[in-house]
């Protein structure tokens, strides 16, 4: 038997003048998805999430804090690969780098489902409903 274990990887949920950043990814899977990368042997997973946003968006961050661990082993077609999620507030104007190829900025309220890869619709509405929607949920028509 083959002894496995799953990848470490970190996510980040920026957000920029109160909008959520996302980057297009140029490498499969193609496509929408919060900024992350893979945690590197010998570095923290703060030391991580602070390295691949710096790479893939050109943001340093702010009030970084530790969101969510997301461990569905289906989670990321490229294999079972674990994932803590951070949220933080983005310093400086957003470029694409690295793994993105451009990025865009969407309102917490307005998620293109469709477009989105990997599980980050479900991350973003985790982050929406919970402490971030108390705090920011547009008012209601009505």
């Amino acid at each position: 038997m083959e002894y496995r274990q799953p990848k470490l990887a970190v996510d980040c949920i920026i957000l920029v003048q109160g909008r959520i950043l996302l980057i297009y990814r140029k490498n499969e899977p193609v496509g929408w998805a919060l900024p992350g990368g893979f945690v590197e042997y010998g570095e923290t997973v703060e030391q991580a999430v602070r390295r691949e946003m710096l790479e893939e968006t050109g943001l340093e961050l702010e009030q970084l804090e530790q969101f969510h661990v997301y461990s569905d082993p289906s989670r990321d077609p490229r294999g079972h690969c674990v994932s803590v999620v951070f949220s933080a507030q983005g310093k400086g104007t957003p470029a694409a780098g690295d793994d993105a190829l451009k990025f865009r900025l969407i309102e917490p309220g307005d998620v293109p489902e469709s477009e989105i890869v990997f599980d980050h619709v479900r991350i973003i509405q985790d982050f929406v409903s919970g402490r971030y929607g108390r705090q920011h949920r547009r008012p209601q028509a009505g």
